[in-house]
């Protein structure tokens, strides 16, 4: 599969050894990790933004997890990481993008966007990769642009119509949109510019970065710290500390150990697995509607996705 539609880099040392101490004995077991920790990330999410407010929950996230991870790191290596001031430079841009506007934005909307309404238009970041890779000189196959159009009639469906029965507005839906469009922005972009060779440090970094500036823009949009410590309630705080211990960290520690250890088609099969885990939770933890029309929707990007993916792999097998 072409690399611009699978997360940015690998790892060697660190998270293979830990993947592997940590019980890791087949790609199974690891796929079944990122399936869950990711595909319930969103209900985390929802749970967090009950009293939490989203900036500040998001950024604190991943200030823990990028410290944690880079405490794990260092002790791995027993040195600090080397990273020039270029390299910083495409972490910091590359952070905002994926962690600030991508889900710090998810993260926002879903105080008012059902946790699964959010994967299903999220699971639309393939797709966005491809508009991107496009826009920048890359001709696709004809089946990868079907798919991709496929895939937005999906998305379109449900911003126009996949909100109203839950009360759920167009803005608020097309702020996932554009969140994701920023993460798919931001994927492609790390694939160009110049990183750390070592991708356990990076991801680390990327994580402190772009938890501080969420941390930043909290008080700039009107959410007080001490938020945390006077209305967080305990379902909230347990749900920050999910997502950042499982989410954040777990998952992608599993997530880099398959793109070692197995092949890229089935470690893609995340893409379109983590919207149905997130609609399954969101309706038996939460209680959240299906309507026809998100499963109309969501099974079309779903679709799409996979469609995206199996041609883009069938174009990078040799012939």
């Amino acid at each position: 599969m072409n690399q611009d539609l699978q997360a940015p880099g690998t790892a060697e040392g660190f998270t293979g050894g830990v993947a592997h101490q940590t019980g890791l004995r087949g790609p199974w077991i690891a796929l079944i990790i990122v399936y869950v920790a990711w595909g319930s990330t969103y209900l985390g999410i929802r749970v967090m933004d009950r009293t939490i407010p989203p900036f500040l929950g998001a950024g604190v996230r991943y200030v823990c997890a990028g410290t944690v991870l880079l405490a794990a790191v260092c002790a791995w290596r027993r040195r600090l990481p080397s990273v020039s001031w270029r390299e910083l430079g495409s972490l910091a841009l590359v952070s905002v993008l994926l962690l600030a506007a991508g889900n710090g934005g998810v993260t926002y909307a879903e105080r008012h966007v059902p946790s699964g309404l959010a994967a299903l238009l999220v699971a639309s970041v393939p797709l966005w990769i491809l508009v991107i890779r496009t826009l920048a000189g890359d001709r696709p196959q004809r089946a990868t642009l079907g798919g991709l159009a496929i895939g937005f009639i999906g998305v379109a469906l449900l911003v126009a119509r996949g909100g109203s029965q839950q009360h759920v507005s167009v803005a608020q839906m097309l702020l996932v949109v554009a969140a994701a469009a920023c993460w798919a922005l931001g994927s492609w972009l790390s694939g160009r510019l110049p990183m750390p060779a070592d991708a356990s440090a990076g991801t680390a970094i990327e994580m402190l970065i772009g938890g501080a500036a969420l941390v930043v823009v909290s008080p700039l949009s009107g959410e007080r710290f001490s938020a945390l410590s006077e209305h967080a309630s305990a379902d909230s705080l347990l749900a920050l500390a999910y997502l950042a211990l499982f989410g954040s960290i777990l998952a992608f520690t599993a997530y880099v150990w398959l793109l070692q250890h197995a092949p890229i088609s089935q470690v893609s099969t995340y893409a379109y697995v983590n919207p149905v885990v997130a609609v399954a939770l969101g309706a038996l933890v939460l209680g959240e509607r299906i309507t026809a029309i998100t499963l109309a929707g969501g099974a079309i990007i779903v679709l799409a996705v996979a469609v995206v993916i199996r041609s883009e792999a069938q174009r990078g097998r040799p012939s």
